[in-house]
């Protein structure tokens, strides 16, 4: 009878850790700075810089593995300096996190999609690409799908980056650490724009970034508990985890080397000057 209600137990505790998050912004999000610069309702986003703040929201829960999402149109016009950031991440020292940055421009200059990923406190795992449509005049799509065996960052479907787990191998994945969903708007033009040398011009101000139909298609982390569960196979509601999410489909690598190939303007990976000859070891791996 005690094994039988132990069964139970685990039965319900995996269906409960499993649930698929259907997000909105203001359920699902609060605001962690810039409160008067911010405005939310269940299916729009506003975020607003000017020389006075920035501003910034954060998911109430975090996950472990699935796919989240939202779309989002960034700062038109001569955006130098500002940084509209969407992101995934943990806390501490040793955190995780999986990025998409978007690093503004001057006049008649494209956006960088800035992505990086950081496992157990390392990151320095940069990828840069420019957009190859106006990300200012719509709305397009950024998720990032992560799972035990890969984290995919896409843009309006087609895959641009991924980073593989070869935990096994010694490097580290993120895969033990539940993350919260994050999106900001702030000054960076220390850095953000050709390196900081074009700063933010705030006669231009307020800077403005939109979102809407954020969704977290995803596990829901309630601790160290969460771990074996949200990464079982056998569990029928982790979609993630099924084979056919493991690697990208060929029609999937088409597209996506065709964007690496034509787009993408930085590589860690090639950056031997940076790493002195050492490469990071996932550089010699296998990544798609």
């Amino acid at each position: 009878m005690a094994g039988l209600r132990a069964k139970t137990l685990m039965f319900v505790l995996v269906a409960v850790l499993a649930t698929f998050v259907e997000a909105d912004f203001k359920k699902n999000m609060i605001v962690t700075w810039g409160k008067d610069h911010i405005g939310m309702t269940s299916d729009n986003l506003r975020l607003v810089l000017d020389k006075s703040a920035g501003s910034a929201i954060r998911s109430k829960v975090a996950h472990l593995f699935g796919s989240v999402e939202m779309l989002i149109k960034l700062v038109p016009g001569n955006s130098a300096g500002t940084v509209a950031a969407y992101y995934l991440s943990s806390t501490g020292s040793a955190h995780d996190e999986i990025d998409f940055e978007f690093l503004g421009n001057a006049t008649g200059q494209p956006y960088t999609i800035h992505t990086n990923i950081f496992a157990q406190g390392k990151g320095n795992r940069e990828q840069q690409f420019r957009p190859w449509f106006n990300p200012t005049n719509g709305f397009h799509n950024y998720t990032i799908h992560w799972n035990p065996s890969e984290v995919v960052w896409f843009v309006d479907g087609t895959p641009i980056r991924v980073f593989r787990n070869y935990e096994k191998e010694g490097i580290a994945y993120p895969n033990k650490q539940g993350m919260k969903v994050f999106a900001s708007l702030w000054n960076a033009d220390d850095w953000a724009t050709q390196g900081g040398r074009v700063k933010t011009n705030w006669t231009l101000a307020p800077f403005v970034a939109e979102g809407r139909r954020y969704k977290a298609r995803a596990c829901l982390w309630q601790g160290p508990v969460s771990i074996k569960p949200c990464a079982d196979p056998t569990v029928r509601s982790n979609w993630w985890t099924s084979p056919s999410f493991s690697q990208l489909t060929a029609s999937q690598l088409t597209r996506m080397q065709k964007i690496r190939d034509g787009f993408m303007i930085y590589d860690y990976c090639k950056d031997t000057n940076r790493f002195k000859g050492v490469m990071p070891p996932e550089c010699s791996k296998r990544q798609f």
